[in-house]
């Protein structure tokens, strides 16, 4: 989701006792998509924010009746979610710091002013009110996420004396859906990002290899797959122009913004406690094993074995799609560079197991059998995740197939008319 304001609905109030000023103004925000409304003074402003939701006020300082600072002051008591701008003509630097102490403005514009930068400063403060907004319907849904399992997971415990054979089974199907969900989560965060488009899928799905190969306990590889998953949940507020562009060709600014994501998406899971490890796991997933990472600087073996793991994976499809380096890298070109990096940017271990687990999909990729659902049964396991040509996920890697799914997947094909194709492991096959 952009979080830019030209693809936001806001309003902006603007507070001016000239006529002419309050024509400017409205000229120059309409054709930036935003709802302008005016007052003649501070009463017949604050009658407006009664009335009407506003995103922004921008009031000038020296007007009859009510001044700028009181009505900012009042407007912030009464609507403190608006962002307030003073417009002011007077070097009143007194009746400024007024203003800035009782209304808490977030910045003052000089009469008369540059068009361009009173766009600019608006454009910011909405894209910064626009981020606060979007973390908190996040915050939001994360705790409701959380309620709702601590009640599903409540009423299974009731059931375990009575039923636990069934416990264990609705058990392992809430562990299967959770890590749907995540997918399918996953999944949406990346359609609106074109070339990486199942970045985060391949990630998890080959993280989890490298740990298995590590021998990891089999919580910690499934963590290690979770943090895959979700590894970009922070850029959810960047502009898709940044996301899109390549590291090696980025500004300074933009690689700044660009290196706050891990922080950003621990602290969306933070409200998660089964998401916390894999939080932990993302803030150090750009760490580098000489210590020249961020946003930490650790090194070697103080950076957590599951965030060395998704380093490895992450940079090893990105280099194969083009977004950490100029162009796009053939396979061997990209296990080339991760080989060579062994020891600076990345644990040795890891990228052996790297280069264990390639060799290992690919006998196991050509082993794998491809069916279509009317030969389909169950207890048939997935080999690989089952995309649409869309690029959405329908079913995860692993996930053993009952008679429901194969009868939703034989009327998914016959209503799209498109021939589904579906890698099966041969060794789960039942006999």
């Amino acid at each position: 989701m952009s979080t830019s304001p030209e693809n936001s609905s806001f309003t902006l109030l603007c507070v001016d006792d000239e006529a002419n000023i309050l024509s400017s103004l409205r000229r120059l925000f309409r054709p930036h998509g935003y709802t302008v409304l005016v007052a003649g003074g501070g009463t017949e402003g604050l009658e407006i924010l009664d009335r009407e939701h506003v995103d922004l006020i921008i009031s000038d300082m020296r007007m009859p009746g009510m001044d700028g600072a009181t009505f900012l002051a009042e407007a912030r008591q009464r609507h403190p979610d608006a962002v307030r701008l003073l417009l002011t003509g007077y070097a009143d630097m007194e009746s400024t710091i007024a203003a800035i102490n009782a209304g808490q403005i977030a910045r003052y514009i000089s009469k008369p002013w540059n068009d361009q930068d009173v766009v600019l400063t608006v454009r910011e403060a909405l894209e910064r009110k626009a981020l606060e907004r979007e973390k908190t319907r996040l915050e939001k849904l994360t705790l409701a996420q959380n309620e709702e399992l601590k009640a599903l997971n409540a009423s299974l415990e009731e059931k375990v004396e009575a039923r636990t054979s069934e416990l264990k089974l609705a058990h392992e199907k809430l562990k299967q859906n959770f890590l749907t969900s995540i997918r399918v989560f996953s999944n949406l965060i990346e359609l609106r990002e074109g070339v990486i488009s199942g970045h985060s899928r391949r990630v998890a799905d080959l993280a989890r290899k490298i740990a298995l190969k590590l021998n990891f306990p089999a919580p910690e590889a499934q963590d290690v797959m979770l943090a895959g998953l979700l590894h970009d949940v922070g850029k959810i507020g960047l502009p898709d122009e940044l996301l899109s562009k390549p590291v090696s060709h980025m500004s300074g600014d933009e690689l700044g913004l660009l290196r706050k994501h891990p922080v950003t998406g621990q602290a969306a899971l933070m409200g998660l406690e089964n998401l916390r490890k894999a939080g932990t796991f993302i803030r150090g997933h750009h760490e580098r094993w000489d210590g020249q990472g961020y946003p930490d600087r650790l090194s070697g073996l103080a950076i957590p074995y599951g965030a060395r793991v998704l380093a490895v994976a992450n940079d090893f499809d990105a280099l194969q799609i083009g977004t950490l380096s100029p162009r796009k890298l053939k396979q061997d070109e990209a296990v080339a560079f991760i080989q060579q990096n062994r020891g600076k940017r990345y644990c040795p271990q890891v990228v052996d197991a790297l280069v264990d687990v390639l060799g290992a999909t690919e006998t196991i990729s050509s082993a794998s059998n491809e069916l279509n659902p009317s030969s389909l049964k169950p207890g048939m396991v997935l080999a690989r995740d089952l995309v649409t040509r869309d690029g959405v996920m329908l079913l995860a890697a692993d996930f053993v197939l009952d008679e429901s799914l194969i009868r939703q997947l034989r009327e998914l094909e016959a209503s799209e008319g498109n021939r589904l194709s579906i890698a099966i492991r041969p060794e789960r096959r039942p006999s």
